[in-house]
């Protein structure tokens, strides 16, 4: 056997390994796509129905957000119909009520005030804070105590 012999018989022996190695990885890649075709088959059936309920929720959704707005739109409704109704009635009503009150305290106080038979001690006195009424001063009072009294007097004024 010659050189170019054992040349050929070599790469003809490289040339069935790889041709070996290329089937089994075809094979195997065969394989991969059957597996692949099959799950996204499955997946495929498992969306469809998923995806008709998804679509069915949104579409109550937006059933019930239509129906919340036209709720919203009446209580808004309600709401400024409410407003005008209390400003008329604050109007129309406000002024002669605080009038029909003010006659009222006016009435009792003139009432109050015309009362003879309550005793003088129990009879309101106006007092004013901080004075001295020149008929309540007692005679034997110190000269510290009326200059006290002056200092405080002209410091408030």
């Amino acid at each position: 056997m010659s050189g170019g012999e054992v040349a050929g018989i070599l790469v003809a022996v490289f040339w069935a390994i790889l041709v070996s190695f290329l089937a089994v990885a075809l094979a195997r890649l065969a394989q991969t796509l059957r597996a692949t075709t099959k799950l996204v088959a499955d997946v495929t059936e498992q969306a469809v129905p998923l995806l008709a309920d998804a679509s069915t929720a949104v579409r109550s959704a937006q059933t019930q957000i239509d129906r919340v707005d036209s709720i919203a739109s009446d209580v808004q409704e309600v709401t400024s119909n409410a407003s005008a109704l209390s400003s008329t009635v604050a109007s129309t009503f406000g002024g002669p009520l605080v009038k029909v009150a003010a006659f009222g305290y006016g009435v009792r106080r003139a009432i109050g005030g015309r009362n003879k038979d309550v005793p003088a001690k129990q009879r309101r006195r106006t007092v004013i804070v901080g004075r001295t009424v020149p008929g309540a001063r007692r005679a034997g009072r110190s000269d510290r105590a009326a200059r006290t009294n002056r200092t405080d007097r002209n410091s408030r004024d």
